[in-house]
């Protein structure tokens, strides 16, 4: 509970430094550029590190990427449809499509199903969440940037991206033990992730940015909260039949709010940041009902988790 309190606790700090004009009006790039060559980085190092591999997770780690890629592809009807600009596009499907599965994600795990979920939902986080973003999700911020890109500078974008790089090196250096000062430095500055992308979303959060973004949030928001969890609980427990405990953690973890780490790779490539920040402030807040409510649908459909 204290970490969802502390993550709403940035947020206002950051909606608090904005209003009182303490910080500059750029200050959330300064932020965003920590997280992503610093913070990320060492997160991904410390916890995909640890992880134990076995065939049976193959199906948990698997649901971020058919999150991403099913809204990539429902977002790109709907940008058709409503004639979207390509830099709302991309904010959608990067904030829409990706899920905050570690820092509200593995909280709201054990508070609903207990620390027995806390494994699965370390796997969704580091060999689903992470990777998808560091891949296909820089791939769509490239392409839905105001920038043109081509094939060979979208490659060195995605290759070069500090946190596919930490994910390498750490899967390359799991059967090596990390000192006990590195990892805690690790640790230590992976930490900071949360609570600063919280600070930097606060900065750039403003009200008056509903003007005009109202209907891609409420799309955007309606397949992430409730659209996505709904087609991805039908896949696994209906036509998979996979009605075990990896799997109701699974479906839960899909429910949660976009996640901030997309958000801060869509602001940096200038992807709609009003659209960006709506998404994750509102999306984190109401994430707190609805996921609950997730959970006792699955309760109620598939029974209590087996501990």
């Amino acid at each position: 509970m204290q970490n969802i309190i502390l993550l709403l606790l940035c947020l206002a700090i950051g909606i608090a430094l904005r209003g009182f004009g303490r910080v500059p009006d750029n200050a959330h790039t300064t932020l965003n550029t920590f997280i992503i060559y610093v913070a990320f980085p060492a997160l991904i190092l410390v916890q995909v590190h640890g992880l134990h591999l076995e065939p049976a997770l193959l199906f948990p780690v698997s649901m971020p990427w058919l999150l991403f890629i099913i809204g990539a592809g429902v977002f790109w009807i709907i940008a058709r449809c409503l004639k979207l600009p390509p830099t709302t596009t991309g904010a959608l499907m990067l904030t829409g499509g990706l899920g905050n599965t570690s820092f509200i994600g593995l909280p709201m795990i054990e508070a609903l199903y207990g620390k027995s979920g806390i494994a699965t939902g370390i796997l969704i986080d580091t060999l689903g969440t992470y990777l998808v973003l560091s891949t296909l999700g820089v791939t769509i911020a490239c392409i839905y940037s105001r920038g043109t890109t081509t094939a060979r500078g979208l490659m060195k974008r995605v290759v070069t991206f500090p946190p596919l790089i930490a994910v390498i090196a750490a899967m390359a250096l799991m059967d090596v033990s990390y000192p006990t000062w590195l990892h805690d430095v690790l640790a230590r500055l992976g930490g900071t992730l949360a609570p600063l992308a919280l600070v930097s979303v606060g900065l750039q959060l403003r009200l008056d940015a509903l003007r005009g973004n109202r209907t891609p949030l409420a799309l955007g928001l309606s397949y992430k909260l409730i659209a996505a969890p709904a087609l991805l609980g039908v896949l696994y427990f209906g036509l998979l039949g996979l009605n075990d405990d990896n799997m109701r953690v699974t479906v839960l973890e899909s429910a949660m709010g976009p996640q901030i780490g997309g958000a801060i790779v869509a602001s940096q490539y200038g992807l709609n940041p009003a659209l960006v920040t709506l998404m994750v402030g509102a999306g984190t807040i109401l994430a707190f009902m609805t996921a609950p409510c997730c959970w006792h649908l699955l309760s109620f459909a598939t029974g209590p988790l087996s501990v």
